[in-house]
């Protein structure tokens, strides 16, 4: 399988003030088409410094990070912005939801973005919505649906633009166990189904034993990377 992301030899260190923190300590990790990869660890090992610079959104102090063989230290601003938009979904355990936009509105909105027309947007995101179990609620707002609802908005949101790449920070911290196993269920359903690779940063159990192969970070490097037999 090939690679679609690949991590080489990634530092980061935070300044406060005259304090110079580091996150992450020299990290290499591959991660190929169609895994479904969870990064584990105590608060402050690095999970989520290490989604953000895989996803773009934060550079590394030292090392490089390649998307689909894409060197994103190379892109510029836009080009990032364009990546994230058509290769990459997130997943936030704070839904990260517009809160005037009902679901409907909140799953299309990546693709209004990428101005697709409007009729693939409805069917596209219909068929979504009934797909993550949210038939019948696409005119709520986030504020009239559970937790767990918002999240499957969220994912639907992630994967509308049919990424290669799903990022989930920590995406079933604010749900009770039940939604979260529906949750997983959903997540590993789309990744089998539609191949989508899923990596998480997690502290949930449920996910570390779901995912297929656990990486676990501590004080900002690799302490262990576990692939499990099927």
């Amino acid at each position: 399988m090939p690679d679609i992301v690949r991590v080489e030899a990634v530092t980061k260190v935070y300044r406060q003030g005259k304090v110079h923190v580091p996150a992450l300590r020299g990290v290499d990790l591959t991660i190929q088409k169609g895994e479904f990869i969870a990064v584990a660890g105590p608060s402050g090992s690095g999970k989520t410094t290490l989604l953000n610079i895989i996803g773009g959104l934060d550079h590394p102090t030292k090392g490089s990070v390649f998307i689909e063989g894409s060197n994103l230290g190379r892109m510029s601003k836009r080009m990032l912005s364009r990546l994230r938009l058509s290769r990459i979904g997130f997943i936030f355990q704070s839904y990260n939801l517009i809160p005037v936009f009902t679901a409907f509105e909140n799953a299309e909105f990546v693709l209004l973005l990428q101005k697709k027309p409007a009729e693939e947007r409805r069917q596209r995101v219909a068929n979504l919505l009934e797909e993550v179990g949210l038939g019948g609620l696409e005119s709520r707002l986030p504020s009239e649906m559970s937790g767990g609802q918002q999240q499957r908005v969220a994912i639907a949101r992630s994967i509308a633009p049919e990424p290669a790449l799903v990022l989930a920070d920590e995406p079933t911290a604010n749900v009770d166990s039940q939604t979260a196993t529906e949750l997983l269920d959903l997540m590993e359903e789309l990744n089998q189904t539609k191949a989508i690779t899923f990596l998480f940063s997690t502290h949930d159990p449920a996910v570390m034993d779901r995912a297929r192969r656990l990486v676990t970070l501590k004080d900002g490097t690799i302490e262990q990377d576990t692939v499990k037999c099927p």
